[in-house]
């Protein structure tokens, strides 16, 4: 199954809703490219001795891995963090997360400020550019477990906004309007 990802309604009701517009308003994999977010869709039960995610660990230089469940049951202060989570931000890296077993939701912003929710469940690998506005909660399911990838050792400032005067966001909106080249074989 595809990746699935559409416009967000207004509404401040529970973030873990999908929060779609009426009608509906989906997104496609090369309007997410447009903004930078790569997605490859991978096999989560080999994720040990996966060869297309060593490629792509290899190609882009994702050198450090962790993993990390999150759930009610196994993250202290569980409903803080997530609100934390879905405070609305950008690092100064890329951020990478390949979704394992569950699914959750990363919200990005298009070129308009407009939401966009990507809806990520086992099997989904995405990239978020450095500099992009972004945030994340699980659904309702209130499980999710992600693989985080890094380029050295990871980094987990997040910059709140607003960061138009951030190095990593003047760069991805210098990005946006000269149309940064987007690897083809990310989807």
């Amino acid at each position: 199954m595809a990746l699935e990802a559409w416009f967000m309604d207004e509404s401040s009701q529970d973030q873990r809703l999908p929060h779609h517009r009426n009608p509906k308003q989906f997104v496609s994999l090369d309007q997410l490219a447009e903004l930078g977010v790569l997605y490859w869709r991978l096999n989560p039960k080999n994720y040990e001795n996966d060869e297309e995610l060593q490629k792509i660990r290899e190609a882009r230089g994702y050198s450090y891995m962790d993993l990390l469940d999150l759930c009610p049951e196994k993250v202290t202060n569980y409903e803080e963090k997530l609100k934390n989570f879905y405070t609305e931000h950008i690092h100064a890296d890329e951020e990478i997360r390949y979704c394992l077993e569950g699914s959750g939701y990363f919200d990005v912003r298009n070129k308009s400020d407009q939401w966009i929710r990507i809806w990520i469940k086992a099997g989904d690998l995405i990239v978020l550019p450095a500099g992009i506005y972004h945030r994340f909660t699980l659904d309702t399911s209130n499980y999710v477990k992600l693989m985080r990838l890094f380029v050295g050792e990871p980094v987990w400032t997040a910059y709140n906004r607003p960061q138009e005067d951030h190095p990593a966001r003047k760069e991805y909106t210098k990005g946006l309007t000269g149309q940064a080249g987007v690897p083809l074989e990310a989807h």
